[in-house]
């Protein structure tokens, strides 16, 4: 057996000893509660569309290793290399995006792939946590008040990436990444004018979208009216949650995967809701809600503005894309597309997702001397 002691001073040494283990296992607690889903709403869906039954069990488990490698690589990282690996990939995804207009493929009018042989990235998935960490070292800059314009960088960068995603489009990602970078701008000390100022640009924005983008108004309408012919989805899902009850009807006892086009992904929570009930839908909301709650615990004694900032951003992200994808299940709001974290069937989720919370546990890593990036 391997044993690592305090006074082990190997990069994995200090690691073991300065990272959140708590935060660790809860992480690795929803990554495998995630395969045990993926396994039990898959094969229906796969089956449905002409695939073999383990199609996307086998997919999601080719792509399971790297992300593991990739989150526990990242975790490995100082600040400082934090912020210059996430800024070499939010360019390196950004451009991705621009790429899926001229060499992505249109899927039901939307281009956000690239596609690799047999496999699809969606380089949006990587553009939503890195931006949160290069928003983070724009801000600190400019609350050093040396000059920089660190605020308005980060507001071009911020117009440009919700450009990009309105043309794809992709109104989900969009208002997280809204969400997530006016909370940091908060934080960073805001003035309460350009507080005002942002509530009304996103009011205009949400208004503008229904408005304008058709797929929008319908998502909006038929959230507004229950009773319409097109919440074929949410139906079933509320039925899911119905037969399910307290203790659900058993693995692989379900019926709501065989009829729902998502099962497995944005409502695969309603699948865990009907096969292993109530009690197993709180497990996965109490693992959200502690991975959410001990970051932000660990942050708040935190002095080092960027790791503040960065900390705060990706940790609101990730919690955000579980409210609004649970929220969706429960139809307490307009479906989205959204995936749940860790526990949604996806390649390109899984990988930035694992990145995301690689940072994560590298910037609430104890650190001897707080305020100075090593």
């Amino acid at each position: 057996m391997i044993t690592l002691s305090r006074t082990d001073t190997s990069i994995v040494g200090r690691w073991w000893w300065t990272v959140d283990r708590w935060l660790l296992i809860a992480i690795g607690t929803l990554i495998a509660v995630g395969a045990v889903l993926t396994l039990a709403a898959s094969p229906a869906v796969a089956n449905r569309i002409g695939y073999g039954s383990f199609h996307f069990v086998t997919r999601q488990l080719i792509f399971l290793a790297p992300a593991i490698l990739v989150m526990l690589g990242t975790s490995l990282l100082s600040p400082v290399w934090v912020r210059r690996v996430a800024v070499i990939v939010f360019m390196g995804a950004f451009a991705g995006m621009l790429l899926t207009f001229v060499l992505g493929p249109e899927v039901k009018g939307a281009h956000r792939w690239i596609q690799f042989g047999g496999i699809s990235l969606q380089p949006s998935e990587f553009v939503k946590p890195s931006f949160a960490v290069v928003a983070a070292w724009l801000f600190a800059e400019w609350r050093r008040g040396n000059g920089f314009p660190g605020w308005a960088i980060s507001a071009a960068l911020c117009a440009l990436v919700l450009g990009v995603l309105a043309m794809q489009p992709d109104l989900g990602m969009a208002i997280v990444v809204a969400a997530v970078w006016s909370a940091q701008f908060f934080i960073a000390g805001l003035p309460m004018l350009l507080v005002l100022v942002l509530g009304g640009l996103g009011l205009a924005g949400i208004f503008g979208a229904y408005t304008f983008l058709p797929h929008v108004t319908a998502r909006i309408d038929k959230f507004l009216d229950p009773s319409g012919k097109e919440n074929y989805q949410i139906e079933r899902a509320m039925e899911a949650f119905t037969a399910g009850g307290l203790l659900g009807r058993g693995p692989g006892e379900g019926s709501v995967k065989n009829v729902l086009p998502d099962a497995h992904t944005d409502f695969i929570f309603a699948v865990a809701g009907e096969e292993f009930g109530l009690f197993a839908c709180l497990f996965i909301l109490g693992l959200f809600a502690f991975v959410v709650l001990r970051c932000m615990g660990r942050l708040l004694t935190e002095n080092n503005l960027f790791v503040l900032l960065a900390g705060a951003g990706l940790t609101v992200q990730f919690g955000l894309q579980a409210v609004i994808n649970i929220g969706v299940n429960l139809h307490l709001l307009p479906t989205k597309g959204m995936t749940l974290p860790f526990i949604s069937y996806g390649g390109s989720s899984l990988l930035a997702l694992a990145f995301a919370m690689g940072m994560l546990l590298a910037l609430t890593r104890w650190r001897p001397e707080h305020g100075v990036l090593r």
